[in-house]
């Protein structure tokens, strides 16, 4: 959504309240009088209206208001400001510059950018894929740990201060990635398995805990980064091209945030992940519909 139709939803409180109560009871900005509030605990839509602006159900008696039980309960903040934090997270502003133009804490904007990617994280669906796919692993995290500069062992695969993380790709179509806690052939496999349907063509590099992904049944085609290609391709579609770019795309938006720590990086990726599978996307529409979601008990 661009900013001048976002204005015409952000004028005022009543004005963003009314878009939150059409995206939470009608699934989106549908025209006409607003729909009737559904009870988020029977799901009977014959709540009535109460003085203090909450509704009343008319079957359970249950009291609830348009933040009720949805991430937008997460925080105390109003209609207009959780219209506007969402769409400078659409942006890509960082927390401290969006607490900045909206006059919040940082602790305030932090909290709600947090529960965005929480709920980003909660809504992400595993997806099976079948076509051809591209499977790589990759470390994020600093080029050299302030301890252990001079260190050997500071780089590679034996790094002990980045973060491995697994991706798995469908030849245009969506990324999927994992935070693992090793990139051994065990691990490689069982995500895979989770991930892609056998039988399916799966492109890696030469690293060896790919080795056994024939032996699961899956076709194994390998790149060799030092030759070009493990084997002849008069085609060119022997390459892992696609998802190493989806690795320059994550650490580029990693990046501008200047460190993440290691508890709050799985947000931080999903969210990248979330934005590279929905970049030809209304983000804001799809950031509204799932903060009116209930939250899910995890």
């Amino acid at each position: 959504m661009s900013i001048r139709n976002f204005q015409r939803f952000a004028r005022s409180d009543t004005t963003a309240a009314a878009v939150l109560h059409r995206y939470r009871f009608a699934g989106g900005l549908a025209r006409g009088p607003l729909p009737v509030a559904r009870c988020p605990r029977c799901a009977t839509p014959n709540a009535y209206g109460l003085a203090d602006g909450r509704w009343r159900c008319g079957a359970c008696r249950y009291t609830f208001g348009l933040y009720t039980e949805t991430w937008l309960e997460a925080c105390r903040l109003s209609p207009l400001t959780w219209l506007w934090v969402i769409k400078l997270f659409e942006l890509e502003l960082v927390a401290q510059q969006a607490g900045v133009q909206l006059g919040l804490s940082y602790p305030t904007i932090l909290r709600a950018f947090t529960t965005i990617r929480r709920a980003l994280l909660a809504a992400a669906e595993p997806t099976l894929f079948h076509a051809d796919v591209e499977a790589d692993e990759s470390y994020f995290g600093p080029r050299r740990a302030r301890r252990s500069r001079g260190d050997p062992k500071n780089g590679g695969r034996s790094t002990p201060h980045k973060i491995p993380v697994f991706g798995i790709l469908e030849r245009h179509g969506r990324v999927q990635v994992t935070v693992v806690r090793d990139c051994s052939a065990e691990s490689l496999l069982r995500e895979t398995l989770r991930t892609v349907k056998r039988g399916s063509l799966v492109y890696t590099d030469r690293w060896g805990g790919y080795d056994t992904l024939t032996f699961c049944g899956y076709r194994h085609l390998r790149v060799d980064h030092g030759k070009r290609f493990s084997r002849p391709s008069a085609t060119g579609k022997v390459h892992i091209n696609g998802l190493e770019g989806f690795w320059s795309y994550a650490k580029g938006k990693l990046l501008k945030h200047h460190g993440v720590s290691p508890r709050r990086f799985p947000l931080y990726l999903y969210e990248a992940q979330f934005r590279y599978n929905h970049r030809h996307e209304d983000l804001f529409d799809l950031l509204l519909k799932i903060l009116v979601q209930p939250v899910p008990d995890l």
